[in-house]
């Protein structure tokens, strides 16, 4: 086995190099290939689909509540003004697979985790450096509505669903958790757009690191190494600085990552304070957002592949029910928010008059969008590991914890089983949502907590696999330049 040396404190270790699975379910076999590249055209074809078909119906009268569907956004045209997040992008190619396989663990997350948020903040940035603030100053947005918490913000929560139709768009269409958020974050002297600006994008970028810590503890630090340059590079980057999905998707990584700590047979006090931690994030979900329901299957996954012990998940369920409980008590009923929310969508003059035939096929071309090129050609192969694993799945796969202090650990005995299996979790929850008939158009932020966890697919790329990082990156670099988004 070929490796490097490399330095660990006062410590000289050999990590082997990272490479992709060879059981068979890679994308190295010549028939893999060929079935990648055609995914990647299907991908191709569906995005351009999804337009083409968009813009007829715009064209025919049948469409007018997006400018560019099957996104909510408008054509343009930048140039000079993507350049430096083209510069982060082509530095980050360069860099970033050699630097995820040679530096410490801790160091790689770090390094990775700034990478993420500055390619966040240089995308947004092309549109000026207001536009990292703008968005979040829109009379749509939750800053627009949090006057109406004060005097008294428990009031305001007892009545919330009573009172839904007075409040901003954004409140209109959201559980009170992320106003609460938001008003907690004023409370503490950090109020107004920068300060939130700052919450997004921090949290959100952060995901990497929680995603990449669950994929280690499931299927070994290998292939996690191999997942983080696709994780710091995504396209959903676009939306992490300017909407609050990105604080969801924060909420439900670190949760999920919590969770899978806590499953380690090796965690600290057995595991119970993370799983108390995780069951908390997890259990605020509903109430950030009420289509992260299905977002549950990727931790149910979690649960599947790491068997955590019985009281592991006796304080996962008492996290569970902490935010529930506490919003519950302070007057928020979640099924009659669910009521209203639902109420005022019907008499909206936009979301509901979009064709439910057209959005279940078009919300999935904007998911490709967002998960690129890369997760494309891995799909398949991804996909089929899980079908032809249903006895592993059935009998649970670990891989073996690491050695504290060492860089390296342990394959487990399918290392891209864990991956296939949390990537199908997320597939399966964009399916519950889409089909739903919720989610119809507007998914480009939607989709931010579910598309980050599909990214993972692109571990079975052989490393460093600068051209597949690459295409991602020149996705969000053309959606960046071509289409103006109000997020």
């Amino acid at each position: 086995m070929s490796g490097k040396r490399a330095l660990s404190g006062k410590a000289v270790v050999t990590v082997a190099e990272p490479r992709p699975d060879r059981t068979g379910t890679g994308p190295s076999r010549p028939a893999a290939k060929r079935v990648g590249w055609i995914a990647v055209a299907v991908w191709a074809a569906g995005v351009a689909a999804a337009f083409a078909v968009g813009w007829w119906r715009r064209q025919a009268g049948l469409a007018t509540e997006d400018p560019l569907p099957p996104l909510f956004a408008h054509a343009r045209f930048l140039s000079w003004q993507v350049l430096p997040a083209a510069g982060v992008a082509a530095f980050s190619v360069a860099a970033l697979p050699t630097l995820t396989r040679r530096f410490a663990w801790r160091a790689t997350l770090l390094v990775t985790w700034a990478t993420a948020a500055l390619w966040a903040v240089t995308l947004a940035a092309s549109d000026g450096l207001d536009a990292l603030t703008r968005p979040l100053k829109a009379p749509t947005e939750y800053l627009a509505g949090l006057p109406q918490l004060s005097p008294d913000p428990l009031s305001w929560l007892a009545t919330f669903s009573d009172r839904l139709g007075g409040y901003t768009t954004q409140v209109r269409g959201h559980p009170p958790l992320p106003m609460l958020v938001l008003w907690l974050l004023q409370q503490a002297g950090l109020g107004g757009a920068g300060w939130a600006a700052v919450l997004l994008i921090g949290s959100g970028s952060s995901a990497v690191i929680a995603i990449a810590v669950t994929v280690r503890r499931l299927a070994g630090e290998r292939v996690a190494r191999t997942t983080l340059p696709f994780l710091a590079l995504a396209p959903p980057a676009l939306w992490v600085a300017t909407t609050m999905d990105a604080f969801f998707l924060a909420a439900g990584a670190w949760g999920t990552a919590l969770l899978a700590m806590a499953a380690s047979r090796k965690s600290r006090l057995g595991g119970v304070p993370a799983a108390v931690l995780g069951g908390i994030l997890l259990g605020a979900l509903p109430y950030l957002s009420y289509g992260l329901l299905p977002l549950y299957a990727v931790p149910l996954a979690v649960v599947v592949l790491s068997r955590p012990r019985l009281r592991v998940l006796a304080a996962l369920a008492c996290g569970l029910v902490v935010v529930p409980a506490l919003l519950t008590v302070g007057g928020f009923w979640w099924l009659d928010g669910v009521r209203a929310t639902h109420a005022t969508y019907l008499i909206s003059r936009g979301s509901a008059r979009r064709s439910f035939a057209y959005y279940a096929f078009a919300d999935f071309a904007v998911l490709g969008l967002l998960t690129g090129p890369a997760v494309a050609h891995a799909l398949p192969a991804t996909l089929h590991t899980i079908w032809r694993s249903p006895r592993a799945l059935i009998s649970g796969i670990r891989a073996p914890d690491p050695i504290p202090g060492s860089m390296t650990d342990g394959p487990a005995e399918r290392p891209i089983l864990p991956v296939a299996l949390l990537v199908g979790a997320a597939l399966l929850g964009t399916l519950a949502l889409d089909l739903s008939g919720v989610t119809k158009g507007e998914v480009e932020r939607i989709w931010i907590p579910y598309a980050v966890w599909i990214i993972p697919a692109a571990a079975l790329h052989r490393p460093p696999a600068r051209g597949w990082l690459a295409a991602q990156a020149l996705t969000a670099l053309a959606l960046q330049a071509l289409v103006l988004s109000p997020w």
